[in-house]
C-alpha cells in the first residue's frame, strides 16, 4: 500500500488551460454570457478536474463510512448504539434514506465498516480499525498510527474505485453519536467554542444540549489536540468514520476525480483532508448546507458555498447524492448546448 505522502504527491493542480477553454466555450453558447451562474462555474471546475472539455460522470458512487464511537457512553445521543449496525443492515437492503435517493440518481453506494461495534456484516466492505473508537471525553479516539493507516487505506480504496471506472465520488457516514466528535474537530480546526458547533444531531433534546457541549469541551481539554496538525485532531477527538471520509477525499483527488461533500460530518472530515493536503481543495464540490449547527462555520473555513439549501440533517451522504443531478446538468450544458456562431446570433458588446 502506498504511503499517505505518496498518495498526496499524486494530486495535481487543475488544468488551467482547459478551464480557460471551457470558459470561452460557455461564453459562446446560445445564452447571455454568465446567465447560468454557478452552473457555468461548476462546468469550468469539472473541466479542470477531468482535464478535458468533454466532461461527464456516468459512473457515480457514494462511499458510506460507518463506525461507532466510545463517546456514546457519555449520553450524547438518544439513539441506541446498536442502531449503527441496524441502519447499516438497512443500507445493505437498500431501504435507507440515502440508498433510496442514490437509486433515484442512478448512483452506486459502497458501504464500508471502518469501526462498527459488531461482527463483520455481509455486503459491507470490512475496513474495521477496531470495534468503536475511544471515548474522547476521557482518552484519544485512536492512536496517530491508526489515524494514518485509516487515511491511507481509505485513500487507496477511492483510488481503486476510480480504477474500476468511477468518475465521481460522494462522501457519507453512519455512526450513532458522531456529531459529537465532529463538533470537537470543527471547534478545534475553526478555533471556535463548542457552543458554536454542537447541534441536535439525531434530535437530541434542547434541554440537554449543555451536557453535550460540556462533553466536547472535556474532550478538547483532556486530549489537547494541535489545531495545526489535523491528523492529531482526528486521532484525538475524531472517529473512524470521519477519518475514512477524509482519506476518501485525498484518494479521489489523487486519482483525478471530483469529491462531493455531504453535510456537517463530511465538512468536518474535509477540514482534516484540506489541512493535510491543501492541493485537494479545488476537487471539492459542496452539496448542501446542513441544518446541523456548525456547518456554516466549517463551510466558511473551507471557503465553499453549497449548491442546495434543503434544511436536511439526515447524514449518510443524502445531501451529496442530491447534488449529483446538478453536476449532470453542468456537464449537459457544456456538452450539448448550441453555440451562438452555429445559430448565426451576433451579440453586440
Amino acid at each position: 500500500m502506498q504511503s499517505l505522502n505518496q498518495i498526496i504527491a499524486q494530486i495535481r493542480p487543475l488544468d488551467k488551460q482547459v478551464m480557460d477553454e471551457m470558459s470561452i466555450r460557455l461564453d459562446g453558447l446560445v445564452k447571455p454570457v454568465g446567465s447560468l451562474g454557478r452552473l457555468e462555474l461548476l462546468a469550468i471546475q469539472l473541466s479542470g478536474i477531468y482535464r478535458s472539455l468533454n466532461i461527464s460522470a456516468p459512473h457515480k458512487q457514494l462511499i458510506v463510512m460507518a463506525a461507532d464511537h466510545g463517546v456514546y457512553a457519555e449520553g450524547i445521543t438518544l439513539a441506541p448504539q446498536a442502531v449503527t449496525h441496524l441502519q447499516m443492515m438497512n443500507m445493505v437492503k437498500s431501504v435507507s434514506g440515502v440508498c433510496v435517493l442514490a437509486k433515484q440518481m442512478d448512483a452506486e453506494v459502497l458501504l464500508v465498516d471502518a469501526g462498527i461495534d459488531s461482527s463483520p456484516i455481509e455486503g459491507v466492505l470490512n475496513h474495521k480499525v477496531r470495534r468503536g473508537s475511544g471515548n474522547i471525553a476521557t482518552q484519544a479516539a485512536m492512536s496517530r498510527e491508526e489515524a494514518v493507516t485509516l487515511l491511507e487505506r481509505s485513500a487507496q480504496l477511492a483510488i481503486e474505485q476510480v480504477n474500476r471506472g468511477v468518475r465521481l465520488i460522494g462522501t457519507g457516514e453512519l455512526g450513532m453519536g458522531n456529531t459529537t466528535p465532529a463538533a470537537a474537530m470543527v471547534s478545534v480546526l475553526c478555533n471556535v467554542m463548542p457552543e458554536q458547533t454542537v447541534g441536535v444531531g439525531a434530535n437530541f433534546p434542547q434541554d440537554r444540549m449543555q451536557h453535550k457541549i460540556e462533553v466536547v469541551k472535556r474532550a478538547i481539554a483532556v486530549n489537547q489536540p494541535n489545531a495545526d496538525d489535523s491528523i492529531d485532531v482526528l486521532a484525538k477527538v475524531g472517529g473512524f468514520d470521519l477519518g475514512g471520509m477524509a482519506g476518501v477525499m485525498i484518494g479521489a483527488a489523487a486519482a483525478g476525480i471530483p469529491i462531493v461533500l455531504d453535510g456537517f460530518l463530511s465538512c468536518a472530515a474535509a477540514l482534516v483532508a484540506v489541512k493535510i493536503a491543501p492541493q485537494l481543495h479545488p476537487y471539492l464540490i459542496p452539496s448542501h448546507r446542513s441544518a446541523e449547527k456548525g456547518t456554516h462555520l466549517a463551510l466558511e473555513k473551507l471557503k465553499l458555498v453549497p449548491y442546495l439549501e434543503m434544511s436536511m440533517r439526515l447524514g449518510e451522504g443524502s445531501g451529496a447524492v442530491m447534488a449529483f443531478p446538478i453536476i449532470d446538468a453542468a456537464c449537459a450544458i457544456a456538452n450539448n448546448m448550441g453555440s451562438l456562431a452555429e445559430s448565426n446570433i451576433l451579440l453586440s458588446d
